[in-house]
């Protein structure tokens, strides 16, 4: 029926019954109601003393006749008809039941205010995509987005954390296509610093229909890839003892695999998060590395150990030959642990010349040649040491024994030890006007030998005669640098035999006859001493220190004083005045 019909038929009776007289009204209206989805509701109506027709109108249509509301399983009229009471009655309110409804009496002509039948419905359960739980990346931000659809009306969204409502989300709501539910969707931005692996993060969804709202969470995980820490115990420790290394790791998603290596290879008898062996030296510079995989990735950490060992040799030192005045620097350098103290001497002496891995020697002479050792030492662990050898170029300098031995009528020898860097040109042997390099002449023979220390040069005398022993020997040698001389004497080797048989014969007056010997001593010294003044200041001009020998070889006279420390300074030719005074024939 529609509602023009209805509207004529209304009028048709409320003629009618203006003409009989009779007028009915209602006692109970239906009032405008609010009712949430599946809850029962009812809408009163009535009429006493009215025994006709009653309508129930919503928004214009009739739901049927009188009490019959077959077509409306859910709809009843209820009251006691009796006395006029037609309520209607919905089981389980429904959307479709929200809608405008009237009370009408046909035949009374009258109509019930209109009367608003609000349906809330509740938001479906809120849902945050992606949940129970969300899975990110650590460093990366969090997007959370919560949608409650189909609520009358449009729910509202609150997030919370740890008990504390969230603020900063944004909204967005979707009206449906029946033009009374909508739908919401909220987000919600985490900032990477401001998220924690495991926090559990609720939205919560409220509307009129159901004030306590409806809720839902989602757990955080972080997932990383390892986050490693290696130990080593025991530390420190000596090399050659046995340390521990321990490789934890905390990831997500799970660890699948350990590898360990040091210095780059790998070690294969090395699994799992423990590494056991025994340490040496090299622990100390190359580290151990334990390399952790998940399925994000990978993490690399290594360690050295602290490993204490005795000096090792990082920088060997090398020999050198330098030339005379020239600077020598030698370096050595050493690693040990714990530090070490290193300290350079010459072979021989307690002196410290340097502590640091430098040595500086400058303008070195020839007697700064020989050994010079570095020694490092580590306090309570152990000691090294490395020797070098300083050659020094220059002129070649003699040593030998100024006064040699040999018997009368006997062969005899007279040695000249020389020390020379490089190694001599030219070594020759002089005596009064006789030179003679090597080979034999007359009576005189020249051998010449190569030592590790030096040159031996050896003149033989054949058959020795006096007059040998009252000659002047000159041994001289030559190399690039210059030149060297050592005078020699020849004493008769019986002589001092025989001399000491009379002093053994004569023991008892031995004292008397010293204290003479002694006081003409210096008595015939002092008178010698005058001489060799008087000689020297009238022969001055003639001593020049050299010899005229054959084959045109100057052979430079030149006593030597025994070096002292490092000294340059030369001495006097006294020995060449002392010779050309004594010895006039020389």
């Amino acid at each position: 029926m529609s509602a023009f019909q209805a509207d004529l038929l209304l009028l048709l009776l409320a003629c009618f019954l203006l003409s009989h007289g009779q007028a009915s009204s209602f006692t109970q209206q239906p009032q405008d109601q609010v009712v949430i989805a599946g809850q029962p509701v009812t809408l009163l109506c009535a009429i006493p003393e009215y025994n006709g027709i009653v309508l129930w109108i919503k928004d214009g249509l009739a739901l049927g006749v009188g009490r019959d509301l077959s077509s409306y399983p859910r709809y009843l009229v209820v009251g006691d008809h009796l006395s006029g009471e037609h309520h209607l009655k919905i089981l389980r309110a429904d959307l479709q039941d929200d809608a405008v409804y009237e009370c009408q009496a046909i035949q009374a002509a009258i109509r019930s205010r209109p009367a608003r039948l609000t349906v809330l419905v509740p938001p479906d359960d809120p849902v945050i995509m992606g949940g129970p739980i969300i899975s990110l990346r650590a460093g990366d931000p969090l997007n959370l987005t919560c949608h409650a659809d189909n609520a009358k009306p449009a729910a509202s969204i609150i997030w919370m954390r740890k008990g504390e409502v969230v603020n900063g989300a944004t909204y967005s709501k979707t009206l449906l296509r029946d033009g009374k539910r909508e739908s919401i969707m909220s987000t919600l931005f985490i900032a990477p610093s401001d998220i924690e692996n495991g926090e559990s993060i609720v939205c919560r969804a409220t509307n009129k229909a159901i004030p306590s709202g409806k809720e839902t969470s989602v757990t955080i995980d972080i997932q990383h890839p390892p986050l490693v820490n290696l130990s080593v115990e025991p530390q420190p420790v000596l090399e050659d003892n046995t340390v521990k290394f321990h490789c934890s790791a905390k990831a997500n998603p799970a660890v699948t695999q350990y590898r360990w290596a040091k210095k780059g290879q790998v070690i294969k008898e090395a699994s799992g998060d423990f590494y056991e062996t025994i340490v040496d030296h090299t622990f100390f510079f190359e580290p151990v590395s334990c390399e952790v995989t998940n399925a994000l990735g990978s993490t690399n950490i290594s360690r050295t150990v602290d490993v204490y060992f005795g000096p090792r040799m990082a920088t060997e030192p090398q020999s050198l030959l330098v030339d005379l005045g020239s600077d020598a620097v030698f370096n050595c350098a050493w690693t040990g642990n714990p530090s070490l103290t290193i300290v350079w001497m010459k072979r021989g002496s307690g002196v410290v010349l340097s502590n640091e891995n430098k040595l500086t020697l400058k303008s070195v002479r020839q007697e700064d040649a020989g050994k010079y050792v570095c020694r490092a030492v580590v306090p309570r662990v152990g000691a090294g040491e490395r020797e070098v050898t300083l050659t020094v170029n220059g002129p070649p300098i003699i040593s030998s024994t100024q006064t040699q031995h040999a018997l009368h009528g006997q062969k005899g020898q007279i040695k000249c030890f020389i020390r020379s860097t490089p190694p001599p040109d030219r070594i020759a042997w002089s005596w009064k006007e006789n030179v003679l390099e090597s080979g034999t002449s007359g009576r005189y023979t020249v051998e010449t030998v190569s030592t590790d220390e030096g040159v031996i040069s050896t003149l033989t005398i054949s058959n020795i005669v006096r007059a040998d022993f009252q000659t002047i020997y000159n041994c001289t040698a030559w190399n690039s640098f210059g030149s060297d001389t050592e005078i020699i004497r020849l004493k008769e080797q019986g002589t001092e035999m025989k001399s000491g048989a009379g002093m053994q014969a004569e023991s008892v007056p031995m004292a008397v006859i010293i204290g003479v010997a002694v006081g003409a001593g210096v008595a015939f010294l002092v008178l010698m001493a005058t001489i060799v003044a008087f000689c020297c200041a009238r022969s001055q001009r003639n001593l020049k220190g050299v010899v005229s020998a054959k084959n045109d070889i100057r052979v430079e006279i030149v006593h030597k004083e025994p070096s002292s420390g490092r000294e340059t300074e030369e001495h006097p030719t006294i020995k060449q005045l002392m010779v050309r005074t004594f010895f006039p024939s020389v």
